[in-house]
């Protein structure tokens, strides 16, 4: 999942002046550790892109937490992260309306930049790169700046539940996503060996995983963008801006989403998550109601004392969300795969969690202490620089 490409300033919902919504930068710092939980696993090991589990790790406990990760976080941390870039992208519209600057140009050029930077991220880092897409995905919704709130909610719709319904279908038909699970457990033995080798051999791992990855994005891709749509309706009607206005919309989606998400994350988790047709379509109809209860309730916990709190302490994650995103790969490399401590394949599921929470609370306080002395994210910082064509100022106490 990816981060939102650009931080535009918004109008303060108490004073009327330019600020920032830090409730969407601590969202997405939120968004950033689910997706961490999720992606690890594939750093950790060569199983997890073959859809079989690693066979040295069967106790109940490593059963366990691969069940309770494929329940509440997958297929639903990307979808939070790509609702918040539907939603940035009405706040960079805006934006570039009341400067009077041509939107269109530079959206597409910052495009071109987040393409590069996952191509590169896909091949030295982690073939599960969600850069491309999005890249590609933001010409879409590019092209759709302009439609009604009501035609992006009805396009959302439709585009999930086509996707449901191909996939519903493809299990009726029987056909199955791991067709020979012994080939798959060798598959695995050798995607993990690749990562425990150097540079040279987890790169050409990368690089020989890569079409595997684009049927993967078939699914991703359509899901994708109906969050975009769906963030972007949310950002025509300015619904994080005015979360006190909108107590009841917030509370009916949690009512909705709670209970249906997790019926359907019970079948997806149950079935096996990606794996497996059946499970794939309960998930792929279902995660995004979950995806959203998440958000709603996470908007009403930041309103609160503490909650206030907590934003503060995220908020700084989620500014520099791009290069928080790419950090977590290149950290998960060092750890897992030949080029640092080589421990894929060693590492159980509940160990490899407790990892992906000590990385995130390390890029916690890096983020605060570089938020402190810079206006950017170090990545945000080049992406702006292509995307303006200018080095913009980056030091805090600089002038604008």
């Amino acid at each position: 999942m990816h981060p939102s490409i650009e931080d535009p300033p918004v109008e303060n919902r108490a004073s009327g002046t330019l600020s920032r919504i830090i409730d969407v930068d601590a969202l997405r710092a939120v968004a950033l550790l689910l997706i961490l939980i999720v992606n690890i696993a594939f750093f950790a090991s060569g199983y997890s892109f073959q859809l079989v589990a690693d066979p040295a790790y069967d106790s109940w406990s490593d059963q366990a937490v691969r069940w309770l990760v494929e329940l509440l976080f997958t297929m639903k941390a990307y979808l939070l992260f790509s609702f918040l870039f539907g939603y940035s992208f009405t706040l960079q519209l805006d934006s570039a309306a009341r400067r009077g600057v041509d939107f269109a140009p530079r959206f597409r050029r910052r495009l071109a930049g987040l393409f590069v930077l996952g191509v590169l991220h896909a091949v030295l880092l982690f073939q599960g790169d969600i850069l491309t897409t999005y890249a590609l995905l933001g010409l879409v919704l590019l092209a759709m700046r302009r439609v009604a709130v009501g035609t992006a909610l009805r396009t959302a719709v439709l585009v999930t539940g086509g996707i449901g319904f191909v996939l519903a279908l493809a299990a009726v038909g029987g056909t199955q996503l791991v067709t020979d699970p012994a080939t798959a457990l060798a598959a695995g033995q050798r995607s993990t060996e690749a990562l425990q080798g150097g540079l040279g051999s987890v790169i050409a791992e990368h690089v020989r995983q890569l079409p595997a990855m684009f049927g993967a994005l078939l699914v991703q891709g359509p899901l994708a963008l109906s969050a975009f749509l769906f963030g972007y309706a949310a950002g025509r009607r300015r619904l994080l801006t005015n979360v006190g206005e909108n107590q009841q919309l917030l509370r009916r989606v949690q009512q909705v989403g709670y209970p249906v998400g997790l019926a359907g994350a019970v079948v997806f988790a149950s079935g096996g998550g990606t794996a497996n047709l059946t499970g794939l379509t309960a998930g792929v109809l279902t995660a995004p109601l979950l995806a959203a209860a998440y958000a709603a309730t996470l908007l009403q916990f930041f309103r609160t004392d503490r909650g206030r709190r907590v934003v503060a302490v995220l908020a700084p994650a989620g500014r520099m969300s791009l290069s928080n995103y790419l950090g977590q790969s290149l950290l998960c490399v060092l750890v897992f795969t030949g080029v640092g401590l080589g421990l894929a394949g060693a590492v159980a599921p509940p160990v490899v969690v407790l990892i992906a929470v000590a990385i995130y609370c390390v890029q916690l306080v890096v983020s605060a202490a570089w938020m402190t002395r810079f206006r950017y994210g170090p990545l945000e910082w080049l992406l702006r620089a292509w995307t303006e064509q200018r080095w913009p100022r980056l030091r805090a106490a600089d002038p604008a």
